[in-house]
């Protein structure tokens, strides 16, 4: 049976930077969770950073790809570099992936770990810029399928065709 992990606060973890979760109640998310499928991570915790932190965003806009290529920088809003930390964070994200077999991660959308159509662009005033977080570039280089909280559709047919051992057209 394939495990996907999955953000620990989109389970209701109080993981994020206030303090809070942003749980989804997907019927698709309820039935991997019953089925054992689920492995949380929190990439941020796990690299290090405490509940609550300051939001963080990766500056200028560069992305997780920029960070994870020491040609950007993640910060917090107070001008704190929390780079090493987020980068630990997707690493550890990766090697719980691996030795899972991981395929499909459900990640949340916008963070500066997680996003994968957008992340902010470090200015802190909601500008969305569509790069991926820190943790979602690692995986994705490592050839895991990423969505958000609002794909979990085309995870669960991804997942389908994996079980069936269809090879998916497209991702």
């Amino acid at each position: 049976m394939e495990s996907i992990l999955v953000s620990a606060c989109l389970l209701g973890e109080a993981v994020r930077y206030d303090g809070g979760h942003k749980r989804c109640d997907s019927p698709i998310l309820l039935r991997w969770l019953q089925e054992g499928r689920i492995v949380a991570v929190c990439p941020e915790v796990a690299g290090g950073l405490p509940v609550p932190r300051h939001p963080a965003e990766i500056a200028f806009g560069a992305g997780g790809i920029k960070v994870l290529e020491n040609n950007a920088s993640v910060v917090d809003d107070s001008g704190w570099d929390v780079t090493k930390q987020f980068v630990q964070g997707a690493q550890y994200a990766l090697r719980i992936a691996r030795s899972k077999m991981i395929r499909i991660a459900i990640l949340k959308e916008g963070s500066p770990s997680c996003g994968s159509q957008y992340t902010y662009d470090g200015s802190f005033t909601s500008a969305r810029v569509a790069q991926p977080g820190v943790s979602t570039a690692l995986l994705q280089q490592a050839g895991i399928h990423v969505f958000n909280e609002r794909q979990m559709e085309e995870a669960d047919e991804l997942l389908k065709s994996f079980e069936s051992g269809e090879t998916p057209s497209s991702c």
